[in-house]
């Protein structure tokens, strides 16, 4: 008997899951890989086993939802219709049937012949020291690669109690502990929300939120924000919460500076006007041992750009079906526009069912998820109003001082950036990586490219890695001959 298609999933987060689970309904053969221990990505981030926690679902508002995902993945996991890999770190896709990924794009609306089996390796590492390399060969990949937080500096960003907001959720969710007593949560977007709940929730003083962003914008977006009442109730359910928390938002307003020699001891902000500029004498000082600052949230395209898969911005490119223009390649979720946990499980489920005709050699039927297309969207249209909504403040980088550190990794700082640029004559982002090495230390420019971009005024431009994280030589070394080239 001829064994069924198989289909690679990169990231379990809701894109990943949706989409595993709609192929694999399907006949098709699924392989789930993922970086953390437990299925659910950050969204529907799980505490450790051995902590047993008694009531996970305190911290989380959209707990059925998953319940029904870790449902099905249990089902289809026991028939043997998926296998789940946890705790596997995927470092590169790679084709093995000598086509250059770059080329071949597909027409939208025509069908293409399935891939010859075996046409990705899907190359991870395996285990917390990711030492140990793991290949899988599949007929199709879909990737869930999810996103990643925007950072922005300020000075004293890298004292010891500044976290990325996303982070300080992470350790509450995954660890069940406070990243502090007393919190200020800053920045800008809808994730500040959830995380300023959720550390009042669990006991901490959360001292301001800080939100950048001002309430006059809301009426431009207010088609948007009307097609998701769901939405806006969630919104008001959160404000509810942290009134009841004595939490007060400071709209308009951005953290100027963090303060403290060993850690961080308080936080200087201060009101901006319709401009983004700093409204003289609004600076007040905020005693805290934490802050939690985030601004939005970037696609994770790495494995995508080393496909050659095109981009649209900073997104990656995708058809109403979810594929990319690479034969063989889908993605779903955050990797083609940051949307939230409703926008991926769509795109998701749409996704896992083309997949499943296209391997399967018929015409897919789009009329078999029309439901998932419609609300795909509507939520689409919700993304774009928060986007412009929650964008950085205008002059965040002229607020930054010559002396803040913008890259951490190899401790170049924002002045150093400018005279690259100012006196050196950098153009273009390559060009001040290769004279300040912002860029060049461990995260390969994943963290500080924004900061860099914004403090150099070269605006960021996709690259082409060949790898989407660090590996060890031996690994590499072990690799077969047909291995990334």
């Amino acid at each position: 008997m001829t064994e069924p298609p198989h289909l690679a999933v990169v990231g379990a987060g809701p894109a990943g899951l949706a989409a595993a689970l709609a192929a694999a309904a399907r006949g098709v053969r699924v392989t789930l890989l993922d970086a953390a221990e437990q299925a659910g990505g950050q969204f529907y981030r799980q505490p450790a086993a051995a902590l047993n926690a008694r009531r996970p679902q305190a911290l989380h508002h959209q707990w059925r939802t998953w319940e029904r995902l870790r449902g099905g993945l249990d089902r289809q996991l026991a028939a043997g219709h998926v296998r789940h890999l946890p705790d596997h770190h995927v470092w590169c896709v790679d084709r093995t049937d000598g086509r250059d990924s770059t080329h071949g794009t597909v027409p939208t609306g025509i069908l293409e012949v399935a891939p010859p089996r075996g046409t990705f390796a899907v190359h991870a590492l395996r285990g917390p020291l990711q030492e140990e390399g793991v290949t899988v060969r599949a007929d199709a990949v879909l990737l869930a690669t999810g996103g990643y937080e925007r950072v922005l500096p300020f000075p004293g960003w890298t004292l010891p109690g500044v976290v990325t907001a996303g982070g300080a959720q992470a350790m509450l969710k995954g660890a069940l502990v406070l990243p502090g007593r007393t919190v200020v949560v800053a920045g800008t977007g809808p994730l500040l929300l959830p995380v300023a709940c959720g550390l009042a929730a669990a006991g901490a003083r959360v001292a301001a939120l800080v939100e950048s962003a001002g309430p006059e914008a809301l009426p431009r977006h207010a088609r948007a924000f009307a097609a998701q009442p769901g939405k806006l109730a969630e919104g008001a359910r959160y404000a509810g919460q942290l009134l009841r928390h004595g939490v007060r938002p400071l709209t308009r307003h951005t953290v100027v500076e963090a303060h403290g020699t060993d850690r961080l001891t308080a936080v200087t902000v201060a009101a901006l006007d319709r401009d983004g500029a700093l409204v003289p004498g609004s600076a007040r000082r905020i005693p805290c041992d934490t802050l939690a600052v985030g601004h939005g949230m970037l696609p994770h395209t790495d494995l995508a750009e080393t496909l050659g898969c095109a981009l649209s911005g900073t997104d990656v490119r995708v058809d109403d079906e979810q594929r990319t223009d690479v034969p063989g390649v889908w993605a779903a979720g955050e990797a083609t526009g940051i949307g939230g946990a409703a926008l991926a499980l769509a795109e998701g489920h749409i996704a896992g069912r083309s997949v499943a005709a296209r391997l399967h050699g018929t015409p897919p039927d789009p009329r078999r998820w029309a439901g998932a297309a419609r609300a795909r969207g509507r939520l689409r249209e919700f993304a774009a109003a928060l986007d412009a909504l929650y964008a950085p403040p205008a002059g965040w980088a002229d607020r930054i001082t010559d002396d803040t550190v913008v890259c951490r990794c190899e401790e170049v700082t924002a002045g150093q950036v400018r005279t690259s640029v100012d006196v050196l004559g950098a153009g273009d982002p390559r060009t001040v990586k290769l004279l300040t090495r912002a860029g060049m230390g461990w995260c390969q420019g994943r963290m500080c490219e924004p900061a860099v971009a914004g403090v150099s005024g070269c605006p960021a431009t996709p690259g082409r890695r060949p790898f989407a994280r660090p590996v060890p030589l031996g690994v590499l070394a072990e690799l077969p001959e047909d291995g990334p080239d």
